[in-house]
């Protein structure tokens, strides 16, 4: 009997993790990115924020997928051109080598990277973001089609 009881408490708690599951946000709604690598250069927090140097790499036809910060973002190109095109859907922000950007923080400022060139875009960033926060959060797109 003690092994049947076990059983049923493992069935009801995997039916509860999957009813658990079931109730989170679809990963759908994601657009995750492609062809994108990033290495930390340096990093250290003060004053309750994060201060990450971070090179982005984004290869040719790739894409960092939709996203916002919930810090700002300053961004150098050090090659190739950055498509950059935010909500509105305007494809024709560009950054060129040797461009600066920034990129303001909230979900109000969703945007994408894009490499339609034939090389890598690189890009150095400084991530000034509130202590813990992640790099980035995903977010669905806006309706833009490219």
């Amino acid at each position: 009997m003690r092994g049947v009881t076990r059983g049923i408490r493992r069935a009801a708690t995997a039916g509860v993790a999957a009813a658990g599951l079931a109730l989170l946000p679809a990963v759908a709604n994601a657009t995750p990115g492609t062809g994108v690598t990033g290495v930390i250069i340096s990093q250290t927090t003060a004053g309750g924020k994060d201060y990450i140097l971070r090179e982005v790499t984004i290869q040719p036809g790739g894409k960092t997928g939709w996203h916002f910060h919930d810090g700002t973002l300053y961004a150098f190109v050090a090659q190739g051109t950055l498509t950059h095109p935010d909500s509105s859907c305007d494809s024709s922000i560009v950054y060129k080598t040797g461009a600066a950007f920034v990129e303001p923080s909230g979900a109000n400022h969703v945007h994408e990277g894009i490499n339609l060139g034939k090389k890598p875009v690189v890009l150095e960033v400084l991530y000034v973001l509130p202590h813990g926060a992640p790099l980035s959060e995903d977010a669905p797109n806006p309706g833009c089609d490219f």
